[in-house]
């Protein structure tokens, strides 16, 4: 039997996660969850359950730790980006594989405005943005980008998902926004943002040009140099800022850009790179959602290779399985308990 810990085991993505670890065809895996919330999926789902702080705490590294040892675990998987430099800082001191890249690679590819200017130096197309700290700074970016005459966007520079994203809109409607729209629209004008923010400093954000178009991305295992296994997939149907329907794809070039991007941050692992439109956006080293299919379980793959089970070659020779086509829906599911 594999142990398998998969941290921050309430993310949205977990339940299916869990599932096709479960379901890998080979032999019986137990689970171990941890979560910084005991109102985690992963505590009903999983095995065993640990709450441990914050992923971008100065003890979430040790609380792992401590868990493998508890739980004699084999292999960590993390979900979610604030882990990462921890983890990545502790990986040396595990004594079993850590999913996760070097911490050269979490931080150059977390820090999304290193990552934009390192796509334009490799020549990957990507957005055009401005670093601003405050509301001065703010303004003045948002108009060099060319607001009000077209919208922009901005987020904190180091985020996970949509977290802190907000387009600044000058022709949003706030009245049909309060009658007719869920809570937590992204759209706002610039005039709201600047009453929020301090004059000066405060949280350093990325000042964006407002990608437009189809979302794609690229998922796969890494080996710092190339994508040993992938595949682009579309992203669409959004729903609570989270995609929730998935196409695979057969594209070549998107492979090719996902590539360049790979051997240039030395990215290892399980990965998620997303454009939209033909831009670049998002450079993610860590595990997203995954269309799964019966004969090709990425995140089980990335497992059995953690183990020395399977050989890169071994997983090269596996492409030929991906099938374009192949289509995901997510959905929201409940589970119930009496205390």
């Amino acid at each position: 039997m594999t142990t398998v810990l998969v941290t921050a085991a309430g993310a949205p993505g977990t339940a299916a996660l869990l599932r096709a670890l479960r379901a890998n065809g080979e032999r019986e895996v137990r689970l171990v969850g941890a979560d910084m919330s005991e109102r985690s999926i992963g505590r009903h789902l999983c095995d065993a359950f640990h709450l441990v702080p914050d992923g971008s705490d100065t003890g979430f590294a040790d609380a792992v730790l401590a868990i493998v040892e508890r739980e004699d675990v084999d292999v960590v998987l993390p979900q979610s980006s604030y882990e990462l430099p921890g983890l990545a800082e502790a990986r040396a001191r595990f004594s079993v594989p850590v999913l996760v890249s070097s911490p050269e690679t979490v931080r150059r590819s977390n820090d999304k405005a290193q990552t934009y200017a390192l796509l334009q130096r490799i020549g990957v197309p990507t957005i055009a943005f401005r670093r601003a700290a405050g509301a001065r700074q703010l303004e003045a970016a948002a108009r060099e980008l060319g607001y009000p005459g077209r919208a922009v966007c901005f987020k904190p520079v180091f985020s996970s998902g949509s977290r802190g994203f907000r387009i600044l809109d000058p022709t949003v409607d706030r009245a049909h926004q309060l009658l007719h729209e869920r809570p937590g629209s992204v759209s706002i004008r610039l005039e709201e943002a600047l009453e929020l923010l301090p004059d000066e400093g405060g949280t350093e954000l990325l000042v964006m040009e407002l990608a437009t178009g189809g979302e794609r991305t690229i998922d796969g295992i890494a080996d710092g140099e190339r994508i040993v296994l992938g595949h682009p997939k579309s992203r669409e149907s959004m729903r609570a800022g989270l995609a929730m329907y998935f196409v695979t794809l057969d594209d070549p070039e998107l492979m090719e850009i996902a590539e360049r991007i790979i051997r240039e941050l030395a990215i290892e692992w399980l990965f998620n790179i997303q454009l939209v439109g033909g831009l670049v956006i998002e450079v993610n080293p860590r595990i997203s959602t995954v269309v799964y299919q019966e004969d090709l379980n990425l995140p089980w793959l990335a497992v059995k290779r953690a183990l020395g089970e399977t050989s890169d070659d071994e997983l090269v020779a596996l492409r030929s399985r991906v099938r374009p086509g192949r289509t995901a829906l997510r959905f929201f599911d409940q589970v119930e308990w009496d205390p």
